[in-house]
């Protein structure tokens, strides 16, 4: 099969939930025998990751503004007009904003997917007029793509239409880092830190977590993995309130061994998130066998984890109390075995990867 994705920023190394989703599925896919093609945004390309290819997937570069309201409907409609004329078999579309494009594929008879990552409409950072163009998004995607993959159970609930599956993220299993270089070098110690991953975002809740923290009397560091993709108002003040605590520590967007190393010497990670898909973050703390206290969403709660380890979404007090508590008691064995094994069973990437493929077969033998 030719496989076209639209609506990822691209990869390797580029930050963020959808692109590392599209990183860790299209190589298998790419591994099989398929012809993947990926179309990725210039802005975000740089000497680490400006590649012909990765795994066998090839990347078609496009350029579009690095903009929050204009870059995805113009890239998706530049990639959308090249598949016009290269016809690929399946043409998969990740998110509501670059679902925009679709009656303009639908026009040319050309298969879709789209993957709903997100109700991004419900994210604090967008304006009326922006969430309205977003929930137009949603319908195309609802009433025009041939199936939609919902990777939470608490957006596939929403739906009743048969085209609708539920595939959900993953991670892969993850290799213990054994050197910790990288901790001493940002200024904490081995298990000495509580952490967290995202983007400088209002629904990440991140103002909320170095909050609960200042307020808290303790020897042990914050440390923020993640950046802002545009400077805004909000990530600059999120930039000063971490500057005003020595104990946060902020390391911008890592990968690879460095944040193998977080994961692996960390005593907590937290997740305090407005509005999630299914955080490809927390699949992976669990992964680790960490403890983890993340926010009481719907997408977190279909984990099912203890109650001890959930908050009240936006309710600092209650954080602050549960990171003391969480802090001061160690997993047992048996608990990080349950972790482990839930991940393995629920969240494996290959197994995530032939699901998808089921998908792309069924719409091209129909």
């Amino acid at each position: 099969m030719k496989i076209s994705i639209i609506g990822t920023r691209g990869f390797p190394k580029i930050q963020g939930g959808v692109e590392k989703h599209c990183e860790s599925i299209y190589p298998f896919i790419a591994e099989m025998g398929h012809e993947v093609k990926v179309f990725r945004r210039k802005p975000y390309l740089n000497k680490q990751n400006k590649l012909k290819k990765y795994y066998n997937v090839t990347f078609c570069d496009l350029w579009t503004f690095r903009n929050k309201y204009f870059e995805t409907i113009i890239h998706s409609t530049i990639a959308s007009i090249i598949c016009l004329f290269q016809r690929p078999d399946i043409v998969h579309i990740h998110n509501i904003g670059p679902s925009l494009i679709l009656p303009l594929l639908k026009l040319g008879r050309l298969s879709t997917v789209v993957t709903y990552h997100s109700a991004n409409y419900k994210h604090n950072k967008w304006g009326k007029i922006a969430k309205k163009i977003l929930m137009l998004g949603e319908i195309f995607a609802k009433k025009m793509a041939d199936k939609v993959i919902y990777i939470s159970k608490a957006q596939a609930g929403l739906s009743c239409q048969k085209k609708m599956i539920y595939i959900p993220n993953g991670v892969n299993i993850p290799i213990p880092a054994f050197s910790s270089d990288f901790i001493s070098k940002i200024g904490t110690a081995p298990y000495n830190y509580i952490f967290t991953v995202g983007r400088f975002t209002p629904e990440k809740g991140l103002h909320d977590l170095i909050n609960a923290f200042k307020a808290m009397n303790c020897s042990y560091k914050l440390v923020i993995v993640g950046n802002a993709d545009y400077e805004t108002k909000y990530s600059k003040n999120l930039r000063k309130m971490a500057a005003e605590d020595s104990r946060i520590l902020l390391t911008g967007y890592i990968d690879g061994e460095h944040l193998s190393q977080i994961y692996t010497y960390a005593r907590l990670f937290i997740l305090p998130s407005y509005n999630e898909g299914l955080s490809i973050a927390l699949l992976e703390a669990l992964s680790y066998g960490l403890s983890v206290l993340v926010s009481d969403i719907p997408a977190n709660k279909e984990l099912a984890l203890s109650p001890e380890h959930y908050f009240k979404c936006g309710n600092i007090k209650e954080l602050q109390r549960k990171i003391q508590l969480l802090i001061k008691k160690q997993l047992t064995e048996i608990k990080v075995c349950e972790k482990y094994r839930l991940i393995v069973n629920n969240y494996n990437w290959l197994n995530i990867t032939k699901q998808i493929m089921e998908v792309y077969e069924e719409i091209v033998t129909n």
